[in-house]
């Protein structure tokens, strides 16, 4: 039996049960909510999305979590003690979805629609100079599938792109750097810097003020990967003091973002409501199911979480 454990309305939680139930129809997939006592010793796989740990310490018969969502850190921050096995989902159309984002936020900045928008608040009529894609540097920290598919989109698109990650990887028609000297040579060459890195003890508080500063006059940020890794704080005072043009952030430290939070008010701040790449529920539903159906078949689990990375 699997157990769809979520913290989702029962709404949403029902949208996600007829998607998997339509994709595993020899499977019996039931909310944790509606499982008695013998059900859940008879449950072996977890469907999760943001599952409450008290939740899944009453499945005495698990063998592994699938999570619905790419982002894991949340879940291995809560579950990890358990050492329960944690696949994350992969979707390529994730990746499709994430690089559309940063195309299009990307050409925000690249066009300073920012400035734009400005100037139609003040009823001024002005003209910007025009320059060529091919005269921007953007640099994408993460180079995973994310990353990846991104820096694709944006070398299509005629941008000059570079990137980093905290090992060697190799992109073709983009010059990659890794570790931190890597990292400070792609910060001081990044006109727009795109953040796709996942969140772990390496890369919280990454972009702090002495990163940011390394960064060219007027360059802009993007950030669509987890909001701890920017130090908030620091990334204000960069862009008060006129050392950064503009930031477009998608993700925080607390979400949804306080009604009382600075960054709703401040002209150097784009707020997004984390929807730079949505999980689809059918592509999702349909990896789950196929990921599942391998494991019952062969009894191999897909690749799971490092624990120690957090991803």
């Amino acid at each position: 039996m699997i157990a769809l454990v979520t913290r989702m309305s029962e709404d949403v939680e029902q949208l996600w049960l007829t998607s998997l139930s339509e994709n595993m129809p020899g499977e019996t997939i039931v909310p944790f909510r509606h499982l008695d006592q013998a059900a859940r010793e008879a449950v072996d796989i977890a469907i999760v999305a943001n599952p409450d740990p008290a939740d899944i310490a009453l499945l005495p018969a698990l063998k592994w979590i699938h999570s619905v969502w790419a982002g894991v850190e949340r879940l291995v921050g809560e579950l990890g003690e358990s050492r329960l096995p944690i696949v994350r989902l992969v979707d390529p159309q994730l990746s499709r979805t994430m690089a559309e984002a940063v195309l299009a936020w990307t050409y925000y900045l690249f066009r300073d629609m920012p400035a734009y928008a400005k100037f139609q608040q003040q009823h001024i009529w002005r003209q910007l100079a025009y320059r060529r894609p091919q005269d921007v540097m953007i640099g994408l920290l993460g180079l995973g599938a994310l990353g990846a598919e991104s820096a694709a989109r944006l070398k299509h698109a005629g941008f000059n792109v570079i990137g980093w990650s905290r090992s060697a990887k190799s992109i073709d028609g983009v010059e990659t750097f890794h570790g931190d000297q890597g990292l400070d040579a792609l910060l001081g060459r990044s006109e727009i810097l795109v953040c796709l890195l996942p969140l772990t003890v390496e890369t919280r508080g990454l972009l702090n003020a002495e990163r940011l500063s390394r960064m060219p006059q007027d360059a802009s940020l993007i950030n669509f990967a987890r909001g701890p890794i920017v130090v908030g704080d620091d990334l204000v005072k960069a862009l008060d003091a006129g050392a950064l043009k503009h930031a477009v952030l998608d993700v925080f430290d607390v979400e949804p973002l306080p009604v009382e939070a600075a960054y709703w008010d401040h002209p150097g701040i784009t707020v997004l409501p984390h929807i730079s790449a949505p999980t689809d529920r059918e592509t999702a539903a349909a990896i789950v199911a196929d990921n599942i159906k391998t494991y019952r078949e062969t009894a191999r689990l897909p690749s799971i979480v490092d624990l120690k990375r957090g991803y």
